[in-house]
């Protein structure tokens, strides 16, 4: 029975079927926490060791559940920690409730300890936000913020000053505020396009004699339809990053990622199509996309205001991707002509060739795509990967294969740092049975690295694979190519992962040995709890889009000449790269 305001908050989100919250302890929740604990055995609570840590886990968690991620912080420091985490959410669309506490009622703005309106704060990142006036105001706030959070696809804010929190369930009840008259049901639509706009993007799919189909998140659930349209259209299927697990890696139609760290086949197949068919995608990089003009285009979009966001489209079907693609494929004519998609196989195939020769070196220093491909050769088809920003998500783009039955994110539009290793835990407490990896570099495993002991807390099995290049990598290389300048401030001092690892009470290993990384990651995967692997890499191999521009050339030169270290090693590394390439 709920006799206070944080019990009411607390029994909402049961009702809205929350079963975890992330979050740290503060003064400024003291009731909130009181409500948590008795009631852990309906709601879980999993205490993390930095409130950045807590909303990237919410972020996560609705990511690979497709269910509400809850986060909790205190008032002022605690509150404002949460922002990068709920960030990510709201530019990749996620259905986050962020849950903070403020200052005593009567003490807001009054200058008193930790007095910061944590809704002022968050007016932009929240799409509904709103500041609890009294118990009997709670319940009508959390249904909306849950609603909101979760038909809308972003950022819910609520936050409750400290006394609010243990005031009487009863207390202060308006007149017009008629006791049960607010509701938790989640309502859903069918999410169909019109007929006559199906009808309209068939036809502009069928003239098309080169299609190609981009796919994003929004089409992660809609596997088996987006290989049907392929098959039917022969069309190149090419993945944005958070659509990698859109369709596994070894259909025969997909050419993979796209983008300064996609392939080669992908860039080919959206510089060579004459129709585009995009399926929920918003890919940020529109100098990859085919010139506007080029193609005829049809977007299949859940958000209207997203449709024609990136390129000029001639349909827009607004609708949910896999019921959408349903009612489009029996308005679709089978291809005779499957030159374009067979040109693109053809890519592909020297394509895998080229990364598994790069996967399977044994020369040192280890290169981090050998540790990639043992990996992604030793992943269960469960399994759940997550990788961070920087070089480490090139290795993963392209090194890493998808299986049917797996599922795999990072943090996508926003592309902070630090995501990974919340992520996991993330997923490993939504799902305790399945194989959960990291897939890290050195420089955002360290920003949060803390809740490694999160993992040891609660038993998680999350296994960490950490690229060690002791460099902040991407933004090195991109002073280098995009500006021509020598690389500075990116160098980190080393850190022992292993030795860390074992403090928190985890299993550390160390891999400095190509030859030894396969039987290394082997016994990583196969080790009881949660596992730390430093692997220890060159530093001087970059990240080399599929396609280099003169302009990049020119600029890596001109950073060369102008007295970048080590510039005689990071030459000599370009140069045999592309050599191997070239054979």
């Amino acid at each position: 029975m709920a006799h206070t305001a944080a019990d009411i908050l607390i029994d909402t989100l049961r009702d809205w079927g929350v079963e975890v919250v992330f979050g740290l302890p503060g003064d400024g929740i003291n009731g909130i926490m009181e409500a948590l604990r008795t009631r852990q055995d309906a709601v879980r609570f999993v205490q993390v060791r930095h409130e950045e840590s807590a909303a990237l886990m919410a972020c996560g968690y609705a990511k690979f559940t497709g269910k509400l991620g809850v986060c909790l912080a205190t008032s002022g420091p605690g509150g404002l920690h949460l922002l990068n985490g709920l960030y990510d959410a709201k530019l990749d669309q996620q259905p986050v409730l962020a849950i903070t506490g403020m200052a005593y009622h009567d003490l807001v703005s009054t200058h008193t300890q930790q007095d910061v309106e944590l809704d002022k704060i968050f007016m932009d990142v929240a799409k509904y936000n709103a500041r609890v006036m009294g118990p009997t105001h709670v319940e009508n706030v959390v249904d909306l913020a849950c609603r909101t959070a979760l038909a809308y696809r972003g950022v819910s804010h609520v936050t409750i000053p400290v006394d609010v929190q243990e005031m009487e369930a009863k207390t202060g009840r308006s007149k017009r505020n008629v006791p049960g008259h607010t509701s938790d049901v989640f309502a859903r639509s069918a999410r169909l396009p019109a007929e006559d706009d199906l009808r309209r993007a068939a036809e502009v799919l069928n003239a098309g004699r080169r299609v190609a189909i981009l796919a994003g998140q929004g089409a992660l659930g809609a596997t088996a339809e987006l290989e049907q349209t392929a098959e039917i259209l022969a069309a190149p299927i090419v993945k944005a990053l958070l659509g990698k697990a859109a369709v596994p890696d070894d259909n025969p139609c997909t050419t993979g990622t796209i983008g300064l760290l996609g392939t080669r086949p992908s860039q080919e197949a959206l510089e060579g199509c004459d129709t585009l068919l995009m399926v929920g995608t918003s890919f940020p990089y529109i100098e990859f996309l085919p010139r506007p003009g080029q193609a005829r285009a049809v977007q299949i979009e859940l958000d209207p205001m997203r449709v024609g966001l990136r390129y000029p489209v001639e349909i827009g079907l607004v609708g949910d991707s896999r019921r959408t693609l349903r009612a489009l494929l029996p308005m679709l004519k089978p291809k005779r002509d499957r030159g374009f998609l067979e040109t693109a196989q053809q890519g592909m195939k020297d394509w895998r060739a080229l990364m598994e020769e790069q996967g399977t070196r044994r020369d040192t220093p280890m290169k981090p795509q050998v540790v990639a491909w043992e990996l992604g050769q030793r992943l269960r088809a469960d399994a759940i990967v997550t990788s961070d920003s920087g070089t480490i998500a090139t290795w993963w783009a392209r090194h890493i294969p998808v299986r049917r039955g797996q599922m795999h994110s990072l943090s996508g539009t926003l592309a902070t740092m630090a995501n990974g290793l919340p992520y996991a835990i993330a997923a490993q407490v939504a799902y305790p049975q399945r194989q959960v990896v990291a897939f890290v570099g050195d420089g955002g495993f360290s920003m949060l690295m803390a809740d490694l002991a999160t993992c040891v807390k609660y038993g998680l099995p999350v296994k960490v694979v950490i690229i060690k290049n002791n460099t902040l990598g991407q933004i090195k290389w991109e002073q280098m190519v995009f500006l021509g300048n020598p690389e500075y401030g990116c160098d980190l001092h080393p850190i022992d992962f292993a030795a860390f690892a074992r403090a928190c009470g985890a299993t550390g290993i160390t891999i400095e040995d190509p030859a030894q990384c396969g039987p290394a990651l082997e016994q990583a995967l196969t080790t009881p709890g949660p596992v730390v692997v430093e692997a220890v890499v060159d530093p001087f191999v970059p990240p080399m889009p599929a396609k280099v521009t003169l302009e990049q050339t020119r600029k890596f030169a001109q950073s060369l000449i102008s007295g970048q270290p080590n510039r005689e090693r990071i030459a000599l590394t370009v140069l045999r790269d592309r050599i191997r390439e070239l054979l």
